[in-house]
């Protein structure tokens, strides 16, 4: 049983063309009660993540609402939870929305050490 308070991100990919799909979406995130944290648009790869790209954080009690949203604009997504094995959140934990983007897994923490909210200097959960 999945434990619904458990943590979570997405990755909303965009490209040029996709970009003011993807701020709309952001903009609504951003109104939307089950998300807890909605990242800033990076136009360039940061990261594991090659290409442009924000993050949005919820609760996996949202997950169905979030894939719903991401779905209906037709950008490419990653969603994933948000555990102590940073890799494995990535990849193996993933779920794909569209194309999947090939990742950059040698930045990622090891198994064990997710730094992720220090490293960001974010905490929403």
């Amino acid at each position: 049983m999945t434990d619904l308070q458990a943590p979570y991100h997405a990755h909303i990919y965009y490209d040029a063309e996709e970009r003011a799909a993807a701020a709309a979406l952001r903009h609504d995130f951003g109104r939307d009660p089950g998300i807890l944290f909605v990242g800033q648009m990076t136009d360039a790869g940061v990261g594991p993540h090659p290409i442009a790209q924000y993050e949005v954080h919820f609760l996996a009690r949202s997950i169905a609402d979030v894939t719903a949203a991401i779905e209906a604009t037709g950008l490419r997504a990653l969603i994933h939870p948000l555990t102590d094995d940073d890799l494995a959140d990535h990849t193996v934990l993933a779920h794909w929305i569209g194309e999947p983007v090939k990742l950059d897994v040698t930045v990622l923490d090891p198994p064990g050490v997710n730094q992720g909210v220090p490293r960001f200097g974010v905490s929403d959960f």
